[in-house]
């Protein structure tokens, strides 16, 4: 059982930690450029991501199903679910067309003239990438699913690699300036779609030949579909509110407090890689012993998997308990953020603990495809949060929102840990494989 965690979970922690390395690259050219360059890149890209983030449950939910079907050794179905992800994909991919004019209009309504115009330069070349995107999504929840988190890894390295050759090229040798990492962004995108299709084909053209279209959109498949990622858009609604309420809580504090608080986050950043290449794993495992309707072996993926994730949160806890504090001054120049900063250290250096369990119930429950536990759990964390922040933040101040953020991964843990205590032996077996309790 180890060996299988390990075998998933490996590539995809592979696959996050790629790709701060692009942002990386693209901040080094933009603030190489003009500090109204790197502005519009950071604000263009927080648009655009947000836009993204919003439909990331075309991944989770392509995964759960596969996985499922996967174990049930269902061929059609396995195909199937790839051909309906891709269509929701389609479908998302026009919405993000229909609102992105009046999405970037009221996010960019009091920037400056001058700003605003290098962001929607930037976004209007960007916002091509939605088809790549959308799609890899699919191909990626697909390809978990499939009990493969290789080709994820690969496509997005492969992505990355392409990105970064490009944007020196169109930035330095065609001196195409921010219009040129957006185009090298996109075009990156475009390359690892079709990297992923040759995959699929190269690896799965025997689940390939099995699609049937009229299957894809016989409405009991996508009814079962919908239902699931209905949950997962507005869980993601919740996590969008809560993640970017965070530096707008933290602007009323001061600049030096954004700034802390901004590297601060990076620490959980850093472990949410880690910890996500185990809920990957517990996405595709979990799938597929519902799927084999092999009960045991799901049980002891779940308790080998929360052995894995506790040992990662002990980890990171002793890291960030003896080195934060050098973090906060490798990445910060200035004197005074550091200073600023040093009293919230306590309260990453409890982020691991606290938060890991909600990492791997998520990956757990989309496996399963009980996306419900993870909507109650997000949305009580958020009331959680905003409560504790608006009670607080008078008497508190910063320590008002690194509060209210524990408590908020706190509450996902403890709402799904909940349902799960509750529900584990009530699981019965489904003709479609699925958990119901």
């Amino acid at each position: 059982m180890n060996r299988e965690i390990l075998q998933l979970a490996i590539p995809s922690i592979i696959t996050n930690i790629s790709v701060p390395l692009l942002g990386l690259v693209d901040t080094y050219i933009a603030g190489h450029l003009s500090p109204y360059t790197l502005a519009s890149i950071s604000i263009g890209t927080a648009i655009i991501s947000s836009l993204y983030w919003a439909f990331g449950f075309i991944r989770m939910s392509t995964s759960g199903i596969a996985a499922q079907a996967y174990g049930k050794k269902d061929a059609k179905e396995m195909a199937n679910s790839l051909s309906r992800s891709l269509l929701f994909s389609f479908i998302a991919i026009l919405l993000i067309f229909l609102i992105k004019d009046e999405l970037c209009e009221l996010a960019l309504k009091k920037i400056d003239n001058d700003l605003k115009e290098q962001v929607v330069d930037y976004i209007d070349i960007c916002i091509w990438g939605a088809v790549p995107v959308l799609s890899l999504y699919a191909f990626k929840g697909w390809f978990i699913g499939l009990q493969n988190t290789v080709y994820p890894m690969l496509t997005s390295i492969l992505m990355n690699m392409t990105n970064i050759l490009l944007n020196f090229f169109f930035v330095y040798k065609l001196d195409m300036d921010i219009k040129g990492i957006a185009l090298a962004t996109v075009i990156a995108q475009y390359f690892a779609l079709v990297v992923c299709i040759g995959l699929a084909f190269y690896k799965y053209r025997h689940l390939v030949k099995e699609l049937d279209w009229k299957e894809t959109i016989k409405a009991e498949g996508l009814t079962r579909t919908l239902n699931i990622t209905s949950a997962l858009f507005f869980r993601s609604l919740f996590l969008i509110a809560v993640t970017n309420f965070i530096p707008i809580a933290g602007a009323k504090e001061g600049v030096s407090i954004v700034a802390g608080n901004a590297t601060l986050m990076l620490c959980f950043t850093l472990f949410s890689y880690f910890t996500d290449g185990f809920a990957y794993a517990g996405e595709a495992i979990s799938g597929k012993y519902v799927g084999a309707q092999d009960y045991i072996h799901l049980k002891k993926a779940v308790r080998h998997l929360f052995i894995w994730g506790s040992s990662i949160a002990l980890c990171f806890t002793f890291i960030y308990a003896v080195g934060a504090e050098t973090l906060l001054s490798n990445f910060i120049k200035e004197k005074e953020t550091i200073t600023t900063s040093l009293p919230y250290i306590k309260w990453v250096v409890a982020i691991p603990l606290v938060g890991f369990a909600a990492f791997l119930w998520d990956g757990i429950m989309i496996g399963i495809t009980k996306t419900t536990p993870m909507l109650i759990g997000t949305l009580a964390g958020a009331v959680v949060f905003f409560a504790i922040y608006y009670n607080c933040i008078a008497e508190w101040h910063n320590h008002a929102i690194w509060c209210a953020f524990l408590s908020y991964l706190a509450t996902r843990s403890l709402v799904q840990t909940i349902w799960w205590q509750q529900n584990n032996n009530k699981i019965i077996k489904t003709e479609e494989g699925t958990c119901e309790a």
